[in-house]
């Protein structure tokens, strides 16, 4: 049957792989050179917002590396062994950079809670200065990520680690000027835990997403009894079951479901109906890859009612 063979490609959605690679790549740069600098400001300052700020940028510049070795793997094309690609692999990227935020999110709180015991003097101009080119650089790198994201959670964790740092610059800013002006050494410490507390909701959601991805959920947006109910709504329909519904990767939904066909037509004929239900799956749910078994009768496991739930197996 080779020369009807299904290639199913799955290509990035929206955006080509080429466009978010080289928005990696900027962001990547750019971070690296701005890491190098807030680290020696941050220690020659004794900032801890802009030692917070700067173990954020720490995080983003592992983050930026997990995400383009993510993408670079989740491009490559099938294998033998690797039936669906390497998608999985900017999934995994996501789920990395979601622990290590919250990992140096912790770092920074339990360094905060200190501070407010044993405070330290800050150079306020100083810590508002590299604060402002901090803003600047991770602004700008979300920005360009932001523009080549779409639904890949692999870039969206990339644009949550910039976002941070990006409020991270914006607190680092406040904090330098309140210190001019005010000289209260409270402030540093309490910005550093409220921009914590941000990039922790951040992390949460980045979690939430990929573990369903992993533990092969129903994507959302996308309701299996819907699905089912589009099906059976076909004429030539009898009955369905055993309905799957999950993600490849972040961006490629799946579907695999069995299909009774009613008065038991032709090879052909099957396929040909198999073919316009694909076609209706892909307009109205945006499942371009649908696996059907079509069928002229209950497979034996549904006849003796072992098959338990069609959804949610």
């Amino acid at each position: 049957m080779r020369g009807h063979e299904h290639r199913h490609q799955h290509a990035t959605a929206g955006t080509a792989p080429d466009a978010r690679r080289r928005a990696l790549v900027l962001a990547l740069v750019a971070n690296a050179v701005l890491l190098v600098v807030q680290l020696v400001t941050a220690i020659a300052f004794g900032s801890l917002a802009l030692l917070a700020d700067t173990a954020h940028l720490g995080a983003d510049v592992v983050a930026l590396v997990l995400a383009l070795v993510g993408q670079m793997l989740a491009t490559r094309p099938p294998q033998a062994r690797t039936t669906y690609g390497w998608e999985r692999a900017e999934v995994m990227a996501a789920l990395a950079n979601s622990l290590l935020l919250v990992g140096v999110s912790v770092w920074i709180v339990w360094e905060a809670i200190d501070r407010y015991s044993h405070p330290h003097a800050v150079d306020g101009a100083g810590v508002a200065v590299i604060g402002g080119l901090g803003l600047l650089v991770n602004a700008g790198s979300a920005i360009v990520i932001a523009r080549s994201s779409g639904a890949n959670l692999n870039l969206r964790a990339a644009f949550w680690h910039l976002a941070a740092d990006a409020l991270g610059s914006f607190g680092v800013i406040l904090a330098g000027l309140v210190l001019v002006v005010t000289d209260a050494d409270w402030i540093d410490p309490t910005i550093s835990i409220a921009i914590t507390v941000l990039v922790l909701l951040a992390a949460w959601s980045l979690l939430r997403d990929a573990t369903s991805v992993l533990l092969e959920r129903a994507p959302r947006g996308l309701d299996p009894a819907a699905i089912e109910d589009a099906l059976l709504g076909a004429a030539p329909v009898a009955a369905v079951h055993h309905v799957h519904v999950w993600s490849v990767g972040s961006e490629t939904p799946a579907l695999s479901a069995h299909i009774v066909l009613r008065d038991e037509p032709s090879l052909h004929d099957a396929q040909l109906v198999g073919n316009d239900l694909r076609a209706m799956l892909a307009e109205r749910f945006g499942l371009e890859h649908s696996t059907l078994e079509l069928e002229c009768h209950d497979c034996p496991d549904v006849a003796h009612g072992a098959a338990g739930p069609a959804m949610g197996e």
